[in-house]
């Protein structure tokens, strides 16, 4: 099984720091942000990693972590041109994962502490052509995608509201999804949102709609380390996880 981080985007929220590098750079504990998810790849024994980052700060990227054989793992690059979009950024991991392989996705700036091994087992054993969402229970829902489960069989999401105020659960969908080479076809069905990219819930709404999209729930701590409140709270919860 493959892995793919996906560590481009604007970092508007984390301003003016992201003026310096792109945010999955900054440092949380003694790393930079996209270490962790590196790392928690690794420990479930993903080691052939797709890295899609923009173009700034690419040359950062590879000077700290260059191949990933510090970090145990095998990176390979990809850039985003420009900011199209979570769906857009997951298109460029066409190629790198072989036919009729799954790979497993982390958005960058998720941070978390669960063992991913058991989720990415229960996957494995889905049928070809489905997906997986790892979720998790928050306090404020209406910041996040929320999951609405499927009301004759409660293993599949029947949809996810983005951003609702008025949540029908108190799960959000995290930045963690397992797809085989079936999203690819999926992603060139969806149309530009009102913001003009690609977003990530269309696609995982078509297999929610033909009752393909499961879920897990993470049992630890989980952040998404893009405000500065969540990126010092990060950086605290995170010193000692990596030597």
């Amino acid at each position: 099984m493959k892995g793919v981080i996906l560590a481009g985007g604007t970092g508007s929220r984390l301003y003016p720091l992201t003026r310096l590098m792109n945010k999955h750079l900054l440092p949380v504990g003694k790393y930079p942000m996209v270490c962790y998810g590196i790392d928690r790849l690794r420990r479930c024994g993903i080691t052939d990693i797709l890295l899609v980052i923009s173009k700034q700060s690419a040359g950062l990227y590879m000077d700290f972590l260059g191949s990933g054989a510090s970090f145990g793992v095998t990176l390979t690059y990809k850039i985003q041109e420009a900011a199209g979009g979570i769906a857009e950024a997951l298109e460029l991991a066409k190629g790198f994962v072989p036919s009729g392989e799954r790979f497993l996705v982390l958005l960058g700036d998720n941070l978390f502490l669960d063992d991913l091994t058991p989720y990415v087992d229960s996957y494995l054993r889905q049928p070809a052509g489905t997906a997986k969402v790892l979720l998790k229970p928050v306090n404020d829902a209406r910041r996040y995608g929320v999951p609405v489960f499927d009301s004759q069989n409660s293993a599949w999401i029947a949809y996810i509201e983005e951003k609702p105020q008025h949540p029908k659960t108190g799960y959000c969908v995290t930045g963690i999804y397992m797809y085989d080479e079936a999203v690819f076809d999926i992603i060139r069905r969806v149309s530009p949102s009102n913001r003009g990219e690609l977003e990530i819930t269309d696609v995982n709404n078509i297999y929610a709609a033909d009752r393909k999209l499961s879920y897990d729930i993470l049992k630890e701590w989980w952040s998404d380390a893009g405000t500065f409140q969540s990126l010092r709270e990060a950086g605290e919860k995170l010193r000692d996880a990596l030597p």
